[in-house]
């Protein structure tokens, strides 16, 4: 048993829905949230930045402590979880296998779309990996970039929004689709919207609630999970820029109020 955190980083408040749904599945674990709000986006970002930028996020964290580290960002998972990996000692998750998981356990015609940043979709990594497990399905994908900052700027039900999600949309849906997964840790805020454009035939896939259960199940896998009688867990939360923006925003990301946010240099 373990009372290490878990280290969590995005590049800023998106991977804060994957925090929520850790702290939900793992209520007892010590949890630290590193927002990289300094230099985002890091979906327009090279290949060689962003692992760049995840390399440092990592050494941030290590200093913390933790037990494991999550990449709460599909661009850094895309780009950076290999290098990661082979660099660091410790359990290192990100948050496209998970998301293929549920993918290929939820679909039934093995028709399957992907949403996500520019970095993620022309990365190819969600087409990859969904195709070396099911060689004989079918991947349609698309960049969504005006999503996240219509998440950021709280727009999760406006008609702007809904609007260009059936712009985003229509080309996947026309590709008889059956399972949509959510390639970025902004989108799960988008859910109605992205349901009712979809429609009730396309099963949406939240890769922030499949990376929890990826975590837990690592966690138990090598008995590093804390006791479950920890009574007072403790959520840190730390950014590289403006934490009274985070902490406004980030209330709506977690579903509850966030109090202290530090400011750090990485």
């Amino acid at each position: 048993m373990s009372s290490q955190p878990i280290g969590i980083f995005d590049s800023g408040l998106g991977g804060l829905t994957v925090f929520r749904e850790i702290a939900k599945i793992l209520p007892q674990e010590n949890l630290v949230y590193l927002g990289d709000t300094a230099r985002v986006p890091y979906g327009t970002k090279s290949a060689q930045t962003v692992s760049r930028y995840a390399r440092q996020n990592v050494e941030f964290l290590l200093q913390k402590n933790v037990k494991m580290v999550v990449v709460a960002c599909n661009t850094a998972t895309a780009f950076a979880l290999d290098e990661l990996r082979s660099r660091f000692f410790i359990p290192i998750i990100g948050v496209i296998e998970p998301g293929v998981t549920g993918a290929l356990r939820a679909t039934k015609s093995k028709r399957i779309g992907v949403i996500g940043t520019e970095g993620t979709i022309s990365s190819g990594t969600y087409s990859a990996s969904v195709l070396k497990r099911a060689p004989a399905a079918f991947v349609a994908t698309a960049a969504c970039p005006l999503f996240v900052p219509l998440v950021e700027e709280g727009w999760w039900q406006n008609e702007i929004t809904e609007i260009i999600a059936r712009t985003y949309l229509n080309g996947l849906l026309a590709k008889k689709i059956d399972t949509l997964i959510l390639g970025c840790t902004h989108y799960p805020l988008l859910k109605n919207i992205l349901s009712k454009v979809a429609g009730p035939e396309v099963t949406l896939i939240d890769s922030a609630e499949e990376t929890a259960r990826a975590v837990a199940e690592v966690l138990a896998q090598k008995n590093i999970m804390m006791n479950s009688d920890n009574s007072s867990p403790y959520r840190d939360y730390c950014v590289t820029d403006s934490p009274e923006r985070f902490r406004r925003l980030g209330d709506l990301f977690v579903g509850q109020k966030i109090h202290d946010v530090q400011h750090v240099e990485i």
